[in-house]
């Protein structure tokens, strides 16, 4: 049996034989075959073979692999008694024999177990409950589990699973012997997506949705993937949600969707604010999209970066039309911005709008988004408690405040009036504050409580020229004010960055 084995999985083997041996077959006859194996014959008697060389081609070695392997003083494979013995357990076991090759480059010393060693070995596995079809591909992929005692972190891991719901039979379906595992890293893996907030059953059924979430390359491509979202500006549960809703696709193909669209977005000159907003809430669509390239678009769009980057920005869902193998016509400019400016000319007006006054040209200029968006934003206001005269004074001094989608006007609202203490009226007075970033205002108001308290500042200045200087000028002008402002403006600032990432 080990004979045939060899003797049809060693070509490189037989292929360098032939080529030294002397070949000389006589005309006709058709006694070339046996005139060959005479030949051989000869050669063999005078050259004899080192067996260790077909052996390790035959168990899956490629030659500059096992070079280094060849036993300087033996030449037939008989002489070394515990190789052969290690080498039919594992045969015997289930082991293929072209991937015991892995096992002896990986983990050499269990060729040199005594007797009985490896088999004591290898039914430590199953008394772990694991078959043993399981165990063969497990040691095939993993062969420094072979090494010493049962590996503990493995026990860690199979306890783990189990209580995440992956079974022996799921590992089995989907642990490949090409491949090479790190039972530590796929541990670590679990360990943080249940620190991202995942629950064991949300876990166990990702992992059966999603295999290659946890085997690909050990579960390091799904570690650069919750890097690279968190390094592209993603809160945590933003990273939570791609998971949880994670497309079926490899993680690996996912990553890089990622990164060219993000690339995408570079090349088209995108700010980096922006990015970061659309990567934070739309991270599954892109890396489910594979890109056509910037200058194909534009070709095909007949259009430039900045109208692709304005298109983006005002509907992110776009890019899915804008796959590779998708067709992509030209656009209809004209009629398209027609039909954008006769829908907020229309909303507009319905409010009192004079058209072609300032106020109207500045509101049509500055305000993205449809008419029906524009609506609802507008809608928002008056269902927090302004009055519909109110919210369109407020548009008309600062129109960019509908430039926000409805939930984040609520929540500016809310932090304005509930947790700072301020009115209606106050914003009424100050719109343009509903534009500001959440943070900008906790840190500035918050900042601004404090030093009031402390008796530092006037108690009554304007809103607006708290928030519309630049940090440099808030420091110099008010935080320096009080001997423990810097401190405590640091202070502040940490704890609003954190909250933020949560």
């Amino acid at each position: 049996m080990d004979a045939e084995n060899m003797s049809k999985n060693t070509p490189d083997f037989f292929d360098r034989l032939l080529r030294r041996v002397d070949i000389r077959v006589g005309g006709g006859g058709g006694g070339g075959g046996a005139e060959v194996g005479k030949s051989v014959s000869r050669f063999l008697r005078y050259h004899p073979v080192n067996e260790f060389e077909p052996f390790f081609e035959s168990i899956g070695l490629s030659p500059s692999e096992y070079s280094s392997f060849l036993p300087r003083n033996l030449m037939f494979l008989n002489d070394d008694h515990l190789l052969l013995e290690n080498y039919y357990v594992l045969c015997n076991y289930g082991v293929a024999r072209n991937r015991i090759g892995k096992i002896y480059k990986e983990a050499r010393a269990v060729f040199g177990y005594d007797y009985g060693v490896l088999k004591s070995k290898l039914q430590s596995f199953q008394d772990l409950g694991l078959k043993q079809s399981l165990v063969a591909k497990v040691i095939a992929s993993s062969p420094r589990l072979l090494w010493g005692d049962v590996d503990k972190e493995f026990v860690i891991v199979l306890e783990k699973f189990k209580k995440i719901g992956i079974t022996y039979d799921w590992l089995e379906e989907h642990i490949s012997i090409e491949d090479s595992y790190d039972w530590k890293c796929m541990l670590e893996l679990v360990f943080l997506l249940s620190d991202l907030g995942l629950s064991d059953e949300q876990l166990g059924e990702l992992f059966a949705q999603h295999p290659p979430l946890l085997l690909e390359s050990s579960g390091r491509v799904t570690f650069c993937l919750f890097g690279l979202l968190l390094k592209f500006g993603s809160k945590i549960s933003d990273v939570q949600t791609v998971f949880l809703q994670f497309p079926p696709i490899s993680v690996l193909k996912f990553t890089e969707n990622l990164c060219n669209c993000y690339n995408f977005l570079v090349e088209i000159n995108m700010p980096v604010e922006e990015i970061g907003k659309i990567v934070g809430s739309h991270s599954s669509l892109l890396g489910s999209c594979e890109l056509k390239s910037v200058k194909s678009l534009m070709s095909a769009l007949n259009c430039g970066k900045n109208r692709l980057c304005q298109m983006v920005k005002e509907d992110p869902c776009l890019l899915k039309k804008w796959a590779l193998g998708k067709r992509v016509d030209p656009l209809q400019e004209q009629k398209r911005v027609l039909k954008v400016r006769m829908m907020k000319t229309e909303f507009f007006s319905s409010l009192g709008f004079e058209e072609k006054t300032n106020d109207f040209e500045k509101a049509l200029k500055i305000c993205r988004g449809k008419g029906v968006e524009l609506k609802e934003r507008f809608d928002c206001l008056v269902n927090i408690g302004f009055s519909r005269e109110e919210v369109v004074e407020m548009l008309k001094a600062s129109p960019q405040i509908l430039n926000q989608s409805s939930d984040v006007i609520e929540k500016k609202v809310g932090f304005f009036v509930r947790d700072l203490g301020y009115t209606l009226s106050d914003l009424r007075v100050h719109p343009k504050i509903i534009s500001y970033t959440i943070p900008r205002l906790k840190l500035r108001l918050l900042m601004y409580k404090w030093l009031k308290e402390e008796g530092a500042v006037h108690p009554k200045l304007a809103l607006s020229t708290l928030l519309s200087s630049s940090d440099d000028k808030f420091v110099t002008r008010y935080v320096n004010s009080h001997t423990e402002g810097p401190e405590f403006w640091e202070r502040l600032k940490k704890e609003i960055n954190s909250d933020e990432n949560i």
